[in-house]
């Protein structure tokens, strides 16, 4: 009998680091998870331990291993490796290795100044032609901007050219390889601000412009690549190889099947990121969606819209850590729905500003609409519902950039497993949402790159054939919800132009 092949698949996100031993029919053998711990600062600043990170991937990595090895699995068997990770997340290190600063996390906003700076002296539209993205703390640029005007050690590294630029994934292959790989992928390099999308190369002119030349950034290659070997840390008995490096949220699209254009999906974490395919071109948009990198291989390059919410899960985190209204997420359901609606009460969520298709990171987080026949359960459902209601937001916008209508929407992540979103989030968009029922499809997709660099997958015709059992919720026509989405518009407007609709 045929050993089954395995690729080990990480995903590093914001809150945790997962590992998963996905077969050759795409199907999830072993599994192990380690949460990460990050710092919410004054300023919104927003960081994590580098040194945290990549422990937390070894823990991972070894829980898996373990869980595999208990289930009779061969570590022979294990024959590629992909990573997915958090996307705009950066880490800065010197020629020894040693980080500079801690890692800054997506979510910081420490750069809004910078931002408003640039916009100022006119750079927006070249950044956008050039990168397809917006002058936005989201992205890593301007954050690196600001740790060298702002850090005096990390300042004297850059002038110095010893300091080595790196989104997550380049510094998990940094450290995996002992320093030998110093790489990252299209998808990753696109969230940057530096990255040209049609030379599919760092736009040297931008740099030099920001200042920032001297700073080392790492070759970039397409998604499903050799990358280099890695035994972590000797807890493999052999170096495996790593062909597949992506964002997260690209991951998700991968493995979801957009692999098309018009394919769309939502990943409903942290943040949510919903993304759709536009082909082998990149294109702009008029209506405050980025343009990125979905996914490459060494053959081919698709790119896709993107529209970025800044917060998602993390509006029910809050809800539950800091105002102890429930005691765990999943609670939030039967909450949700033990009130006939939300009372009038909407929760705006800017708490890091608010993302796509408005942009506008200096708002703060609001609940309006109190009165005193308020309950917490009419505040909790209102937190779920403004998750279906910013994705709705980008969708409109996305069908009026491209002129096509959404047939269907692709869901993943952890809160794709609440039903009550899920529902709303089809009566509101008035079409069918799936969920392949895979959690970690993140992970999944990077095996997929993975496993096609290495041929265990033999194309996407393949893959397309795996993995095809889908949970689909149909709209069944509650026309309360457009009423109801009526007064989000309203209240994302302006707080001060709220009114309760009749």
């Amino acid at each position: 009998m045929t050993d089954v092949n395995y690729i080990l698949a990480i995903d590093q996100g914001t809150s945790s680091t997962k590992t998963i031993l996905f077969d050759q029919e795409g199907f999830a053998f072993a599994k192990g998870s380690e949460p990460l711990r990050t710092s919410y600062l004054q300023n919104g600043f927003v960081e994590q331990d580098p040194e945290e990170i990549l422990r937390n991937v070894f823990a991972s990595v070894e829980k898996c291993l373990a869980h595999f090895k208990a289930k009779g699995g061969k570590l022979q068997c294990i024959k590629a490796c992909g990573i997915s990770n958090q996307r705009e997340t950066f880490i800065l290190w010197d020629d020894r290795g040693i980080p500079l600063c801690n890692a800054v996390v997506w979510q910081c906003r420490r750069s809004i100044e910078i931002c408003q700076r640039w916009k100022r002296e006119g750079h927006e539209l070249l950044i956008r032609s050039r990168t397809g993205l917006l002058i936005d703390p989201y992205f890593s640029g301007t954050k690196l901007l600001w740790l060298y005007e702002n850090d005096h050690k990390v300042r004297s590294a850059i002038d110095a050219g010893t300091a080595h630029f790196g989104t997550v994934d380049t510094w998990l292959l940094y450290n995996l390889t002992g320093g030998k790989s110093y790489f990252t992928d299209h998808t990753n390099a696109s969230r940057t601000l530096f990255f040209n999308l049609d030379t599919l190369d760092w736009d040297r002119e931008l740099l030099k412009t920001f200042g920032l030349s001297k700073v080392n950034f790492p070759r970039v290659k397409p998604s499903s690549a050799f990358f280099g070997e890695t035994d972590f840390n000797n807890l493999l008995p052999y170096p495996v190889k790593i062909t597949a490096m992506i964002g997260d949220s690209h991951a998700a699209a991968f493995g979801e099947g957009c692999v098309s254009p018009g394919a769309a999906k939502a990943t409903l974490g942290t943040g949510c990121s919903i993304m759709m395919n536009i082909g082998d071109r990149p294109k702009e948009s008029r209506n405050g969606m980025v343009t990125t990198i979905c996914w490459s291989t060494e053959n081919t390059v698709h790119y896709a819209f993107e529209g970025v919410i800044v917060t998602c899960g993390a509006t029910i985190e809050w809800l539950k850590n800091e105002m102890q209204f429930f005691k765990e997420s999943k609670d939030t359901e039967a909450i949700a729905t033990s009130v006939a609606d939300n009372g009038g009460v909407y929760l705006v969520p800017a708490f890091s500003g608010l993302g796509a298709p408005h942009w506008d990171m200096s708002r703060k987080a609001s609940i309006i609409g109190l009165t005193f026949a308020s309950q917490k359960n009419h505040i909790v459902r209102a937190a779920l519902e403004s998750i279906p209601y910013q994705i709705k937001d980008v969708i409109v916008a996305m069908e009026s950039d491209t002129t096509t209508k959404l047939n269907q929407l692709m869901v993943d992540g952890g809160i794709s497993a609440n039903n009550f979103i899920i529902r709303f989030l089809a009566e509101l968009l008035e079409k069918p949402v799936i969920n392949i029922g895979i959690e970690d499809v993140s992970a999944l997709g990077a095996a997929y790159l993975a496993g096609l660099q290495q041929n265990i997958f033999k194309g996407l015709d393949h893959i397309s054939k795996l993995n095809t059992i889908s949970k689909i919720t149909t709209p069944l026509g509650d026309d309360n919800i457009k009423t109801w989405y009526q007064g989000w518009q309203q209240a994302i407007e302006s707080p001060k132009k709220y009114h309760q609709s009749s």
